[in-house]
């Protein structure tokens, strides 16, 4: 946390300019420039002082109340491929694996397949966009066409593949995160 940069923000939103605020915390307005710009760092009585000019505490300052993101563009996403197996991954929600579920749009080229599991805890949930493919849960096959789904307990070894002549994507999700 940069304490100069959240002070400022917290200056402005009270409609203070660092004169004031110096005024009410008993401190020159260059040191708030100073402690601003993050040149200089406060102790913590001094801390005190400003923070009560600003109307707040220590404990509401330093409360990490980071907003969280909903929605999440084409940038957010994260892509990589594998051409041995012929398939790409998006991460379509960055960083999900701190999530209890972690979505991926996997596209698999006609002869690709995604990488085996191995069993975990877990569910597994899957919808096809485009193309079909065969999903594999330990020694069963299952057809999985466009506009259908799949939902499974992750004990078996998995995995998918695109043994049609077009490509298939398919949204996949897990829980835990795994991929």
């Amino acid at each position: 946390m940069k304490i100069g940069e959240k002070i400022r923000r917290l200056r402005i939103q009270n409609s203070l300019t660092q004169e004031e605020l110096a005024d009410r915390s008993e401190l020159t307005k260059g040191f708030i420039s100073q402690l601003e710009r993050d040149l200089t760092s406060p102790s913590i009585t001094t801390l005190v002082d400003i923070l009560e000019g600003l109307g707040t505490n220590l404990q509401e300052f330093f409360n990490e109340n980071i907003e969280e993101k909903i929605v999440f563009s084409k940038d957010d996403a994260f892509e990589t491929e594998n051409e041995e197996l012929k398939y790409t991954l998006n991460w379509v929600i960055p960083n999900a694996q701190k999530n209890k579920m972690e979505p991926i749009l996997i596209e698999l080229e006609p002869g690709g397949r995604s990488k085996e599991d191995s069993p975990h805890e877990g569910e597994e949930f899957g919808y096809v966009i485009s193309g079909s493919i065969s999903l594999y849960i330990g020694s069963k096959k299952y057809r999985v066409r466009k506009g259908e789904s799949f939902y499974y307990k992750a004990n078996s070894n998995h995995y998918i593949a695109n043994e049609g002549k077009t490509k298939a994507s398919v949204i996949w999700v897990s829980t835990p995160p795994n991929f």
